[in-house]
């Protein structure tokens, strides 16, 4: 590549204007993005065929690549920002998260220490004493803001063997969780050390909450056979249902049994500023961690998760390495947010949560959260009157399972013809489900959550369900 073509790439007036015309498109894809198919209906390896099969050895002007990724991606991509996905949990964004996003990748900071970013440090801080006003966190537990819930959880295994460590040899320990946990959880204790045979899936009850009792017996029991209890994770708005583990039983046990309880509420803790449904923090203060996801439901691009911990000495003393490169003259004055986390290098997250927070204001928030908690309950009241249909679990929050159950349909041919249903539906394009299980069953899980959804989305949604269940069986 020759000197002025290189100059090309680094000049400031080609990026403005190109930088002019990428904020068009994506104020375009906002108001555009509804006439997507959600779920992509691309094909395996069509990208792959589209793409050359080796890098270019000379520069490309970026009106080509710009008209590149105009063809080529928006078609292969499932839309996670469009009105009518109701599939897993949101992965939100919103604009004024959007414009924090452009400006922390300008800036290009990387926010490792203090002395790196100290304007990102500090922000994180105080983001974090808003995140816990809101929610109603009791105050005095240290917050930072982690990747996602998968790393909070890995922390919170990795704190609570820290903890348990000077008693027992770490092959020795145990961990619990609900059977309706996050795959992430489970995981987490794995890459912790936590052996597989020691790692605890807790019966739940009819309500797919964890049960206290068999938690108490799976503790009792192990420490009849010689090992230790350490690490307990408890769910609030469990991935399958939205189930609730009750944290004041499960936490009487942890603290009756010198047990490190973490809380993983990825997507309901946002449902925490509604005063309605502070009664989930029922217990709390038995917890040693808490951990949600703004990137879920508080409308704050991925990745964003809002990581609280009563005492943060065990993670440190975990994962503290301090070279003389790290060290800082003001340790005394400031929180090292590197000792927090799995990774050493730090984003600068904390600017969309302030751009988010501020934009929306509290009452916002609680406006739009309230009102896909109501959404959700008026499609479970029309799924419970319908006369094929069956609601099977909920609403909890803004999340309900149901399934397609004619009446002249024989039972056991209810989990193939709620897979067609499924497939029918996600492959038809004009909204995204997934699947769940109950008691061994399929259902189809239904979540409102995406930031400009609205409650014509949700009934237009119900609409299509019918029309599509009904030519199954036509």
């Amino acid at each position: 590549m020759n000197g002025s073509r290189m100059t090309d790439c680094l000049d400031t007036g080609a990026f403005r204007r190109h930088a002019h015309e990428v904020a068009d498109w994506i104020a375009d894809y906002f108001e555009a993005v509804e006439g997507f198919p959600v779920r992509s209906q691309a094909q395996p390896g069509e990208l792959l065929a589209a793409l050359p099969s080796s890098p270019p050895e000379q520069s490309e002007p970026m009106e080509r690549i710009l008209a590149d990724f105009r063809r080529l991606v928006p078609p292969g991509m499932t839309h996670w920002q469009h009105p009518s996905f109701f599939a897993f949990f949101p992965a939100n964004s919103s604009p004024p998260s959007v414009l924090a996003e452009m400006l922390a990748a300008g800036m290009a900071a990387q926010c490792m220490l203090w002395e790196t970013s100290p304007a990102a440090n500090e922000l994180e801080a105080r983001m974090m004493e808003w995140l816990q006003e809101l929610l109603g966190l009791p105050r005095g537990w240290k917050g930072v803001i982690q990747d996602s819930a998968s790393g909070a959880t890995l922390c919170a295994a990795l704190a609570a063997r820290e903890r348990a460590r000077g008693k027992t040899v770490v092959d020795r320990l145990a961990f619990y969780t609900s059977a309706e946990a996050n795959s992430s959880v489970p995981k987490g204790a794995r890459i912790a050390g936590f052996p597989l045979d020691c790692i605890r899936s807790v019966a739940t009850d009819e309500r797919q909450a964890m049960r206290p009792g068999a938690l108490a017996k799976a503790i009792e029991a192990d420490r009849a056979a010689g090992l230790t209890p350490a690490c307990v994770v408890a769910t609030l708005g469990t991935t399958g249902t939205g189930a609730m583990d009750p944290l004041a039983e499960i936490g009487a046990i942890c603290r009756r049994e010198n047990v490190y309880l973490h809380v993983d509420a990825a997507w309901a803790g946002s449902a925490l500023m509604l005063p309605e449904h502070q009664r989930l923090l029922n217990g709390i203060e038995h917890a040693d961690s808490f951990v949600f996801n703004p990137h879920k439901w508080m409308f704050t691009n991925f990745d964003c998760s809002a990581h609280f911990l009563k005492d943060p000495e065990s993670l440190q003393r975990s994962l503290s390495v301090n070279p003389v490169y790290l060290r800082n003259t003001r340790a005394e004055q400031i929180t090292e947010y590197r000792d927090f986390g799995i990774s050493l290098g730090r984003r600068f997250r904390a600017l969309k949560l302030w751009f988010v927070i501020r934009a929306f204001g509290a009452e916002g928030l609680r406006e739009k959260i309230r009102s896909h908690i109501e959404w959700a309950g008026e499609l479970a009241r029309e799924i419970e009157a319908a006369q094929d249909f069956e609601r099977v679990t909920g609403p909890n929050l803004a999340l309900i399972t149901w399934r397609y159950a004619p009446r002249d349909a024989a039972p056991e041919t209810l989990d193939a013809l709620n897979e067609r249903l499924l497939k029918a539906i996600n492959d038809d394009g004009r909204l995204y489900l997934t699947p769940g299980a109950v008691g061994g069953h399929r259902v189809i899980r239904f979540s409102v959550g995406q930031t400009r959804t609205e409650a014509r989305h949700v009934r237009q949604a119900w609409r299509i369900i019918q029309e599509i269940a009904s030519s199954l069986r036509d």
